[in-house]
């Protein structure tokens, strides 16, 4: 059987404060879950808390390139090491962050230990860098720049840490879960990552979606792969607290079934879970819908 460890990094550095003096509540997104009885649940270890920096942007501005740029390579590097660990003994990581931008440190652990994919289940394809800026803006917030800067777009503090760019290879990335319409759709096509939009979800299935994304995230292609899990691609009516609810999302239920798929893969090595922000779910549904949907996974 699987050993499970629940680890937190409540990193909310890669977003853009919700109001000015603000800071982003996804830090308490581990929590959140762990007060659903998610340990329990998942009959994991205790992974305790790879603690991140302080949130603090400064003096930074627009033009100013990735904010908390410092702190994110520290951060990562460190969340890696942890991961690294757990990998080489054979156990599954849980990570609970925190935003988008602590997939960075999967992505690098894997990267240590050999070629390894990426099966990200997300609203957004998170694929801002500096060659896209007319279609989406200026860099600034790394968690929406993760996958760009996970396969080697970008700034190279972030993206070529320890001289390993890419950490991710753009042919061993499957997006799920992408709105129709999605203004990346056409660079991620030209660049050969393979997308499933919800529309194309609902065509096929979400468990064919999910058995045709593992094509490839196995030997000898890849030593196997981990699942970025944002909890953004729900649709906004069953997940309102996150911080781009954008209309035309999953429901629960298509979310289970891409999940028990690629979670219960002899090749999976680890996900991490993001975005859920508890500071917008005063009553708690949503944090109790998402740790539903991760200690399903694992049933």
């Amino acid at each position: 059987m699987r050993t499970l460890v629940l680890l937190d990094a409540p990193s909310n550095l890669g977003l853009r404060p919700p109001a000015p003096g603000a800071v982003p509540g996804v830090y308490k997104l581990a929590g959140a879950l762990r007060e659903q009885g998610l340990l329990a649940r998942l009959g994991a270890r205790e992974g305790g808390v790879v603690v991140p920096p302080r949130y603090d942007r400064g003096d930074w501005q627009e033009g100013d390139g990735v904010f908390h740029a410092e702190a994110l390579a520290a951060y990562t590097v460190t969340l890696a090491d942890r991961i690294e660990r757990y990998l080489r003994a054979g156990v599954f990581p849980v990570v609970l962050g925190g935003d988008c931008s602590i997939q960075l440190g999967a992505a690098l652990a894997m990267r240590r230990l050999g070629r390894y994919g990426l099966a990200a289940i997300d609203g957004s394809a998170d694929f801002r860098h500096p060659g896209n800026e007319a279609v989406n803006g200026p860099v600034g917030a790394a968690g929406g720049e993760e996958l760009a800067l996970s396969t080697g777009r970008g700034q190279a503090g972030l993206s070529d840490l320890e001289g390993l760019s890419p950490y991710l290879r753009d042919e061993d990335v499957r997006l799920i879960g992408l709105r129709d319409g999605d203004p990346d759709l056409a660079e991620l096509h030209t660049a050969g990552i393979p997308v499933a939009t919800v529309g194309e979800i609902r065509r096929r299935g979400a468990g064919p979606v999910a058995r045709a994304a593992l094509d490839g995230l196995h030997p000898p292609h890849t030593a196997g792969f981990w699942v970025h899990l944002d909890a953004d691609v729900l649709d906004p009516g069953v997940m309102p607290a996150v911080d781009s609810p954008d209309p035309g999302g999953l429901v629960p239920d298509e979310l289970a079934e891409l999940l028990a798929v690629l979670v219960r893969s002899p090749r999976c090595a680890g996900i991490n879970v993001t975005i859920y922000d508890p500071d917008l779910d005063p009553d708690g549904r949503a944090g109790a819908l998402l740790a539903d949907l991760v200690a399903g996974a694992f049933a």
